[in-house]
């Protein structure tokens, strides 16, 4: 897979919801029904962050789920590539970019977010052929703000920001011309997965899936 051709396949999968929940998940028995209630409420993209013992399992589980889209987040390694392409992970999100990864990727025909929060980052992904990117970690790189500055020379990249975001700021990025989608955890609240609020998860996914794009 070329860069460019997961840059096309990434544009499609942040189009899906102006929402792609970012999830860590400790026990894979409730990563099916989880999946369900974020599908349900209009969020079919999902990002299970490989930082649990579980999430390859809980990838596993999701994939099975009708509707989703089932991608691997914290992607640091070519082994965490293959082992997330390998349990059903149809995409690749990285805090950041490598060319080892970026090999990784191409090389088993995964789409990766590549993750930049520099203007030499972008403009280096960019170069390889990666026009759509993840912003990270946004708010700490200073938010809606940054991000637009970085557009302003570079119209040409498209980003998922991530890192801080909240139902509070999600429209402050979703508002911008660069901004295709963000990445946020408060679909997921972890005190609803643990008690199996499959209702409550499903409403804020509702919730998010409603948010508008400029």
């Amino acid at each position: 897979m070329t860069p460019e051709e997961a840059s096309r396949l990434s544009e499609d999968l942040c189009r899906r919801a102006p929402v792609i929940p970012v999830l860590v998940v400790d026990d894979a028995a409730h990563a099916a029904d989880l999946a369900r209630a974020l599908v349900a409420g209009g969020l079919p993209a999902l990002e299970v962050t490989l930082r649990t013992p579980a999430a390859l399992d809980v990838v596993r589980e999701m994939a099975a789920v009708e509707g989703g889209i089932v991608g691997a987040g914290t992607l640091l390694t070519s082994a965490d590539v293959e082992a997330a392409k390998k349990a059903g992970a149809r995409f690749g999100v990285s805090p950041g970019a490598t060319d080892r990864l970026l090999d990784a990727c191409e090389a088993n025909d995964l789409p990766l977010l590549p993750g930049a929060a520099t203007s030499s980052e972008v403009m280096r992904l960019l170069e390889r052929g990666y026009t759509v990117q993840k912003f990270f970690p946004a708010e700490a790189n200073g938010g809606a703000p940054a991000l637009k500055a970085i557009g302003a020379p570079l119209p040409q990249v498209r980003f998922c920001p991530t890192g801080g975001v909240s139902l509070k700021n999600a429209g402050d990025y979703l508002a911008l011309s660069n901004t295709l989608c963000v990445g946020g955890s408060w679909v997921a609240p972890k005190d609803k997965v643990t008690a199996g609020d499959w209702a409550g998860i499903q409403a804020l996914a509702r919730e998010a899936a409603a948010l508008p794009r400029g």
